[in-house]
């Protein structure tokens, strides 16, 4: 059924209306209309616009309203891969960032650069985003995800009032965001949930990251999130007079015209001093902006010079984020206990009053070893100075002893753990300031070892989590890896919070995952002293799992390979009940063979690298190092070949010169591998 013209006439102006209030209440943060009086004007386009298909639109607003909530997030390969940025901490590592940059484009461009000049943004804490619009008409976003891989949250990311569904010209991009909860918001939703006693959240960017994950839309639109947008990865102006800018800052200005809420926030830097500036206004003023934020973002302005700069493996060379200084706060130490790990390695951790510091909720933190109990010299009572530092995770860094309670004890490792399984007991690891339990085999650890054989890491089974995973051993459906493969439906359609779907679903996990590469299967085994790099570099070298079974007695002579290493290896591989499991697993899964280790200019060369290279990232010296078929150590030994060290080595330089290490530069480095 056609719409009348006049009713076609009403819903141009709802639209027009609309989308006016919309620019007045996200873009300009001046009302004129109350919640309750736009959200009337919005029924109103719906009730139309199901009335009359005729008037449905892809750019309407009612597309912001929520749907039917949706079973699963798909996931999408992006067009445009993504990057996170590397971190810098104060005014020293910005400058060396800049001289590695002037140094790379002296180097590998031949350009020789005497000023640079830099955009200086926010870096607001919410999540990011990737939007791609076709003929000017939002068709997809996605969130990060992994860089390559993220999830389709297209239909939530619609109901964000500030991402534009149709823009102001018909052009083709792909734009990067930052999803986020105005402070304001989060107060608003926390009032709400104390009054139904429900948890409060803690921070802004955790509501912002679950909120674009739920699957109803209606939830998404109710929280209100907002959206900035800050850099374009593609852009095609077709037949428009738009085109990509030379600039940062005009990237910046383009994404205004085409109709993006752009932070107005940022500034063009052309001095170190300028930069300094706008670093420490926002450090001290940051509490006065609606969004969270936790550092500055400072990119090359000139376009032509960041697409000369690259990429390094892990982020773009032209970029930085420029952190803000620690935060620190002070709670109380209510109990220390141990944590068992998949190798029985107990790791002791506080129990704290919980404290909110840098926007989280922080209860506990790992006091590490029983060496870094004793310098602390932390007992439960204490109160603490707890620090975090950006992502990093929350250090006890102080006791504040003056507060100390009088009958407070020095803590001492227990003779006896309840999780050890057993008779409880732990001995010393040799050579190490840690303790691990007896039992190989405690309930605990065996847990955590099946939780790393579904990591990421190892066979990579989506959806057999923690939670799965304990309560299919208290079904004693687990209690070897194989038994992983052998589930059936009937096994999980019984079990709490298993329906048809689910099983199904992850049963075809469980499926897809029966294939895998030697290194990921070596990796699976948490055999002692063996993670994921030690296990790739054993692939390399044996290539079959036959060939490194029938090695597993000599190979301390392999580079890379130390005899502690090498012991753990023959000692696993030996054990009667550990060969008879990968026989089990052979029948269950199949293992690709890996290419041998071949030959290079470093072949049989060990290398540890120190301090911070000119130009070369940690990663990509060790990437090269590898290709040429040499090997890379964290710690200096007599079998180090060389020590490659850069600004501020520490003491790994101390090291090797004691034992009459050669010690080269990255020039050095890269005269071997090129001559």
């Amino acid at each position: 059924m056609k719409a009348p013209i006049e009713t076609q006439s009403r819903v141009k102006k709802l639209r027009e209306l609309i989308e006016y209030h919309r620019k007045q209440y996200h873009e300009l943060d001046s009302p004129k209309l109350s919640d309750e009086a736009y959200d009337a004007l919005v029924k109103e386009l719906v009730d139309l616009e199901t009335q009359y298909s005729d008037l449905q639109s892809a750019d309407s607003p009612t597309h912001r309203i929520g749907g039917a909530p949706l079973e699963s997030f798909k996931k999408v390969s992006h067009a445009v891969a993504q990057w996170s940025f590397d971190n810098a901490f104060d005014s020293e590592d910005i400058a060396d960032w800049k001289e590695r940059m002037i140094r790379y484009l002296l180097r590998e461009q031949n350009i020789i650069v005497k000023k640079m000049s830099f955009c200086a943004e926010h870096k607001i804490d919410g999540l990011k985003v990737i939007l791609t619009y076709k003929d000017g008409v939002f068709v997809a976003g996605a969130t990060r995800g992994d860089g390559t891989v993220g999830e389709d949250v297209t239909v939530n990311l619609k109901t964000i009032e500030s991402i534009p569904l149709r823009l102001s010209q018909a052009v083709d991009c792909i734009v990067e965001g930052e999803a986020w909860l105005p402070k304001k918001e989060l107060v608003r939703i926390n009032e709400e949930r104390a009054v139904k006693r429900e948890a409060l959240f803690a921070n802004a960017r955790n509501v912002a990251a679950g909120t674009l994950r739920q699957l109803d839309p209606k939830i998404v639109r109710s929280r209100k999130l907002n959206c900035f947008v800050y850099d374009i990865d593609f852009f095609d102006g077709k037949k428009t007079s738009f085109s990509m800018p030379d600039t940062q800052e005009g990237e910046l200005k383009l994404l205004q015209k085409l109709g993006f809420s752009v932070s107005d926030t940022y500034a063009v830097c052309n001095t170190p001093e300028e930069v300094e500036r706008y670093y420490k206004k926002w450090s001290t003023e940051r509490q006065t902006l609606p969004y969270g934020v936790d550092g500055v973002v400072l990119k090359v302005n000139k376009r032509g010079l960041q697409l000369a700069l690259g990429y390094t493996a892990k982020a773009p060379r032209f970029g930085i984020a420029y952190k803000f200084p620690a935060v620190q706060t002070t709670t109380v130490v209510l109990d220390i206990v141990l944590q068992v790990g998949r190798t029985g390695v107990l790791t002791p951790v506080a129990n704290l009053r919980p404290v909110l510091i840098d926007g989280s909720t922080v209860s506990r933190a790992t006091l590490h070893n029983e060496d870094e109990i004793k310098r602390l010299d932390v007992r439960v009572g204490d109160t603490v100075v707890l620090q975090k530092a950006g992502d990093v995770i929350p250090d006890i860094v102080e006791v504040l002893k003056d507060l100390r309670p009088k009958k407070s004890k020095a803590f001492v490792f227990p003779s006896y753990v309840a999780l050890c399984g057993g008779d409880g007991s732990i001995e010393r690891v040799p050579g190490q300031s840690a303790y691990r339990c007896v039992n190989k085999n405690s309930g605990a650890q065996l847990q955590r070892k099946f939780e790393y054989f579904v990591s990421k890491k190892a066979f990579a089974i989506d959806g057999l989590g923690k939670k799965i995973i304990e309560q299919l051993m208290d079904e004693e459906l687990l209690v070897s890896f194989d038994d992983i493969f052998m589930l059936s439906f009937e096994n999980l359609e019984h079990l709490e919070g298993f329906g048809e779907k689910s099983a199904q679903k992850l049963l075809a996990s469980i499926e897809k995952s029966r294939t895998v590469t030697l290194g990921r299967f070596v990796t699976s085994l948490s055999i002692p002293q063996v993670g994921e790099e030690t296990a790739e570099d054993l692939a390399k070298q044996y290539g079959t799992l036959e060939n490194l079974m029938a090695s597993a007695g000599s190979m301390q002579d392999l580079q890379g390979i130390g005899p502690i290493i090498a012991e753990s290896v023959r000692v696993w591989f030996d054990e009667p009940e550990n060969k008879k499991l990968i026989e089990r697993l052979k029948k269950c899964v199949t293992i690709m063979e890996q290419k041998k280790q071949s030959g290079g200019v470093l072949s049989k060369k060990m290398f540890v690298i120190t301090g911070t290279l000119p130009t070369l990232s940690r990663d990509e010296a060790k990437e090269l190092i590898k290709k040429a078929g040499g090997s890379v150590s964290g710690s200096v030994s007599s079998k180090t070949s060389f020590v490659l060290a850069g600004e501020n080595p520490g003491d790994k330089l101390s090291t090797a010169k004691k034992l009459s290490i050669t010690v080269i530069s990255e020039q050095e480095l890269l005269k071997m591998l090129h001559g």
